[in-house]
């Protein structure tokens, strides 16, 4: 019998057509990681799941199924915080745009759902300021909670301590190692590589690496080198898109 799961945290990560009245969706789940479900009949104007299936929404949703592909029974959103706009709605489908890319289907990351939803508070609110702070603590948690992130105490190499005031470079092939000589003005002092660890290990590690990431505008290019690295790409699509936009 096909198993039946319901009340489950989650939220929609892309939509495709799959025929004229149903779509099939990508969906962050809290317990069962990324799954892909079909909505059927999500297009027709009286489908209950038309207003809801939105992304970047808290939802609670209920699925069945054994292949690959599993049927959605029921959504329903939480509530609590709008829709994102502007640069915060862009930098969402990003956030979106990576956990397409790197994570794997049913490989669960309860800790990274709450980070995922922790960031998407953040962009739908007021606090403008701290948007690119909560991408960085996002990007760092999310190549650390799949095992793609250097320790950043130590140099990857020879796990050397760091000094507190030498300089070192996040290296999408080699980790975490000293700067050389012009590459001081993108770097990180070894002080700095270890407070984001700690803030890291934190029992609360979202809140205490944005306000790690919030005075480190240097992680910015060594992050998105990482990523682009891992995803193999020279450009996520959101990425371009902000560029192009930017550019009218």
């Amino acid at each position: 019998m096909a198993r039946r799961i319901g009340d489950e945290p989650a939220f929609v990560l892309h939509r495709y057509d799959w025929s004229e009245s149903s779509l099939i969706l990508e969906v962050l789940t809290r317990h069962h990681g990324r799954i892909a479900v079909v909505a059927k009949g999500a297009k027709k104007p009286s489908s209950n799941f038309r207003p809801v299936l939105l992304p970047l929404q808290p939802l609670h949703i209920a699925f069945g199924g054994d292949a690959e592909i599993r049927t959605l029974k029921s959504a329903e959103w939480m509530g609590g915080q709008v829709m994102p706009t502007g640069d915060a709605l862009l930098s969402g489908y990003y956030l979106n745009e990576l956990l397409l890319r790197l994570l794997a289907r049913d490989d669960p990351h309860p800790v990274l759902f709450d980070v995922y939803a922790a960031a998407v508070r953040i962009l739908a609110g007021e606090e403008g300021t701290l948007l690119q702070a909560a991408l960085r603590a996002f990007e760092l948690l999310l190549l650390r909670e799949i095992g793609l992130l250097p320790s950043l105490d130590l140099q990857t190499a020879t796990l050397a301590p760091l000094g507190d005031d030498v300089p070192y470079t996040l290296r999408p092939e080699g980790g975490l190692v000293e700067a050389h000589d012009g590459e001081e003005r993108g770097s990180l002092a070894g002080a700095q590589w270890r407070a984001l660890q700690a803030a890291l290990d934190d029992p609360a590690p979202f809140h205490a690496t944005l306000r790690e990431a919030a005075v480190l505008g240097e992680l910015k290019p060594q992050l998105r080198a990482l990523l682009h690295y891992h995803c193999g790409v020279n450009t996520l699509r959101t990425r371009q898109l902000m560029m192009d936009l930017q550019a009218l």
